[in-house]
Formats: structure tokens, sequence, C-alpha cells
């Protein structure tokens, strides 16, 4: 009798998002959070049973006096946040991003953002970063979000933008809500000598024929698929929007008013109500039009499984951007 076959098997929960060989960090915001309450005392650490899975456990174990644990509750986490901050601390609050956007938002608008409380949200798993099923995908948050008033929304690309991010939104008066690539996140802006500013866009590279406007690991995936698109003579420019709310207006603006080029925005979230829906509302108001498209997930509840194959599925690989992009020109 034959020995039975080996199963093969796959984290859907915390799969990297690194290519084979690629640079990657461990846990960026969980050591760059440490750093930062080394010189700022009035730092704590909150989550809702899942600092290990949101880089906080790293936090907790520096800080273990600073760190609260507080169950599966995220209105409590949430609440408690807002109330730490109206004893002067800043709160850094962590859960996944579903568990924000759609269980804990009441909490939220009320108890932190119309008090425009100094509490920094920062939610793993946002988007299409695990393959766990609508229950943990949150393609919806900034659309859940970007209608709440006071709320800053930022989208790091890599490891080197969260740790540059931290001590950003430490400095910003009020609530921040921050997406979160957790575990081993690859390295990629370091090669372009980027450096994070709150509410700025950075040109990562230029081309005259097309301009991708992306955020999140996203701009990865343009990174790459510009490359790619380098071999059929197709040059774009990659422009990096790591602040969703508030958009750099100005910026978005000169670059897609230059003539000639595909404007395509690519996104780690639902075609409904993210960056997108934003830039496309942008250039309207300004008179700015040129050929437009959107490079997003699709309005729908999303299928489980293995996040190569769902990047593939839903056209955010950079082998299926680079597809779109040339079926559009």
């Amino acid at each position: 009798m034959s020995a039975p076959a080996k199963r093969l098997t796959t984290s859907a929960m915390i799969a990297s998002l690194a290519a084979p060989g690629q640079r990657t960090k461990p846990a960026p915001f969980g050591h760059a959070l440490v750093e930062l309450a080394a010189s700022r005392p009035e730092v704590v650490g909150l989550s809702a049973d899942l600092s290990k899975y949101t880089d906080l456990h790293i936090f907790a174990k520096a800080y273990p006096e600073r760190f609260y644990q507080m169950g599966m509750a995220e209105q409590l986490l949430m609440s408690a946040a807002a109330g730490l901050a109206r004893e002067g601390a800043m709160p850094f609050a962590t859960t996944y991003a579903v568990f924000a956007s759609r269980r804990a938002y009441d909490f939220i608008c009320l108890a932190i953002a119309e008090e425009k409380l100094n509490v920094k949200i920062v939610c793993a798993l946002p988007g299409l970063t695990t393959g766990y099923g609508p229950s943990h995908q949150a393609t919806e948050d900034i659309a859940i979000f970007r209608g709440m008033p006071n709320l800053t929304i930022i989208d790091p690309c890599d490891a080197l933008e969260i740790e540059q991010a931290v001590p950003a939104i430490a400095a910003h008066q009020g609530p921040v809500y921050m997406r979160l690539l957790r575990g081993n996140v690859p390295m990629v802006l370091d090669e372009y000598g980027y450096k994070f500013e709150l509410g700025k866009a950075a040109l990562l590279r230029d081309g005259p024929d097309v301009l991708v406007i992306s955020s999140g690991f996203m701009t990865m995936r343009a990174l790459e698929a510009a490359t790619m698109l380098e071999t059929d003579r197709v040059k774009t420019a990659v422009l990096h929007v790591p602040t969703i709310k508030p958009l750099d207006e100005a910026r978005i603006l000169a670059e897609a008013a230059k003539p000639g080029r595909l404007v395509v925005v690519a996104e780690n979230h639902s075609i409904i109500g993210g960056l997108g829906e934003a830039v496309a509302t942008l250039l309207l108001r300004n008179g700015v039009t040129p050929v437009f498209r959107q490079i997003a997930l699709p309005d729908a509840f999303l299928d489980a499984g293995a996040l190569p194959t769902l990047h593939d599925r839903y056209g955010i690989s950079a082998n299926a951007v680079v597809q779109q992009i040339k079926s559009w020109l």
C-alpha cells in the first residue's frame, strides 16, 4: 500500500506579500512603536486580543506597563483609547481593519473623531491581504472611513513607509486610521530615496505614456508593472499616494493634467468609495479630464484562498495590472 500523498498547506491569515527573494523586514510597526515610545512616555498600546497579529506584541514585551489587552471587544477597545487620550495618553489601538471599520465605527465616530482625540488606530489585514474570506477581508474600510470628519487616513506601501509613518502620525495632533502590513513586510521604497510626509504624494518614477496613481502595496505592484511594461516600450509614471485623506490635491492634479497619458488609479480596496473615486471626483471638480481607468477590487464579497491566486483572480497582481493597462492603450 502506497504512502498517502503529503498535503500542501498555506497560511492564508499571515501570508507574506513579498515575492520570492524580495527583501523584507519583520514587524516594522511593532519595532517603530517601541522606538517612538522610548522618547514619548505618553504612548500606550491597546489590542483586542490580536497583539501577535498586529505586531503589537513587540511593544507589549518592551513596555508591559503601557500595554492594555482589551479582549475580543472592539467597541471597548476604542472607548478605552478615547478615555486614555482624554487623560493625556497617546493610544495606538490595534485590531483587524474589518473589526475597526464594521464593528466599532460608531464608537470611533462619536468617542474619538467627533472629539478630535489623539488616538491612532492601526489595523492589519486591509483590503485583500488575507485569504480567509469576507469575514476578514476589509475591502471597504477606506470607503467607510472617508466620510468621517476629522479622521486622517494612511495607506502605507512597505516596511520603510510604516517605520516612517509611525512617528509622523504621532506628531500629528488628532485621530488617524492607518492600514497595516504586518509580519515580514517587503522593502521597496528605499530604492527610490523615499521619505514619508503626511498629506503628500510622491512621484517615484516618471513616464509619458501612463500615469499610475496608487496607494498601499499596490504601489509595489505598480512599480513592478512599470518595469514589465518597459519591454513593450510603454513608459509608466508611478505617483504614490499614501495619505488618502487629506489628498495631496495639487500634486495629483499637476500630474494628471500632463497631456497624452492614460491615468490609472490602482488600489487594494473596493472599486467603490476608495482612492479611485476620490481622485476621479477631484479631477472632475477641477476640469481635468484625461482617459481614466481604475484597478481595484470588485464590488462583491470575495473568495477565500491563497493570496497569489486571489490577487490574480481579482486583478491586483503585477501581471494582472500589466494586462489591464495594455488592454487600455
